[in-house]
């Protein structure tokens, strides 16, 4: 992998790690305010789902290495 496509990646995944943290900031705004419960289990599962796509992106920036 190039050093242009791991710079990509590592960029991608700040967003991804921002992206996670704002979606954790909504949803304990919204558990505070008393909001509808399906919809902050909708925002749990799209949480969810960036943290995923995040994991995926760093087990492409730092692959395991079978020793």
């Amino acid at each position: 992998m190039s050093d242009q496509e791991q710079a990509a990646l590592r960029l991608q995944a700040a967003r991804m790690r921002q992206e996670h943290a704002d979606f954790d900031a909504a949803i304990n705004a919204m558990e505070t305010v008393g909001c509808d419960r399906l919809q902050i289990q909708r925002m749990k599962k799209k949480k969810l789902s960036i943290k995923d796509k995040l994991q995926d992106l760093e087990d492409q920036i730092l692959p395991d290495i079978i020793a």
